[in-house]
């Protein structure tokens, strides 16, 4: 199965934002153009549902509507990763037996959240989670939202046990970490950036791509980046990512989405908004993203 699914999601892959109007509601006409513009700029797959799409705040039935115009808008141009997660193992595999209602290639699962579990419960979440499926599983690290390091024996341990676990998306920041991982992972298991600014220097040391927040503004610019990379054209690679570093910095200053749909917003693609908690960036910032754009960053 890994050596399968190691083409599927390679290079670049997007998490996709969902569009809101200004009342709220989900604009499904915004999203289809997004998913279009993705497919026609270079992206090689698409992750639905991820983090970026503001998935808490979208209820059940909605995450269904988007992960249905995703999938009937892609119409099976691209790869599609869903994402599927929480801090109750039994409940996320009762999820499957309904997500298995959609033809979807992969799916990505962040370490519960809140639970604050051991290493030992990790594995054991994982393996349970892995046996209740026959879907390429990728594991996703993002301690700075879960409060939950997924520490590199652990990783190394699922990888080995798990067959159908064929990947992770890295985006604890620890360099350390991660370079030890694409060192001393089997050779069929992907290290998949989860970090804009950290893309560059993780993809020359061996990872296999980027699931990026960045793309859903600026497709081709990360696409042709992140090919470079893969090609080894890592001077050329190094001009759009040194290009693109202030915005990314200025992307995450307040919050993720928020900053890639202000920069979005300013580009005339999505309405500026966000569903509470989440409240669109401040003015300055918005002003400073304007400058940016202006200026041809």
């Amino acid at each position: 199965m890994r050596n399968d699914i190691q083409q599927s999601f390679k290079g670049l892959g997007v998490a996709l934002i969902t569009p809101f109007k200004q009342d709220g509601q989900i604009d499904f006409t915004r999203l289809a153009e997004l998913v279009n513009r993705m497919i026609e700029n270079g992206v090689d797959y698409l992750l639905a549902l991820g983090t970026t799409s503001e998935y808490p705040t979208i209820a059940p039935a909605e995450k269904d509507d988007v992960l249905r115009c995703i999938l009937e808008t892609n119409a099976k141009r691209l790869p599609v990763m869903v994402g599927l997660g929480g801090p109750n193992t039994q409940f996320m595999i009762r999820k499957l037996e309904h997500l298995a209602l959609f033809d979807v290639d992969a799916i990505l699962t962040v370490t519960p959240y809140y639970n604050k579990p051991s290493q030992a419960g990790l594995i054991a979440h994982y393996k349970t989670f892995a046996a209740a499926t026959d879907m390429p599983v990728f594991l996703y690290n993002v301690p700075g939202r879960t409060s939950c390091n997924l520490e590199l024996e652990t990783t190394l341990r699922i990888a080995e046990e798990c067959p159908n676990v064929v990947g992770i998306k890295e985006a604890s920041g620890k360099m350390k970490q991660i370079l030890q991982l694409i060192a001393k992972r089997p050779q069929d298991f992907m290290v998949i950036s989860g970090d804009d600014l950290l893309t560059l220097p993780l993809m020359a040391a061996g990872a296999d791509g980027l699931i990026s927040v960045m793309a859903n503004a600026f497709p081709k610019k990360v696409a042709d980046m992140v090919h470079h990379i893969m090609r080894q054209e890592l001077v050329e690679a190094r001009k759009i990512h040194q290009q693109l570093v202030p915005l990314t910095v200025d992307c995450f200053k307040e919050g993720s989405p928020a900053g890639v749909k202000a920069i979005m917003s300013a580009m005339g693609l999505i309405d500026n908004a966000l569903r509470l908690p989440l409240v669109p960036v401040s003015e300055k910032l918005q002003e400073e993203i304007s400058r940016l754009l202006a200026a041809g960053c």
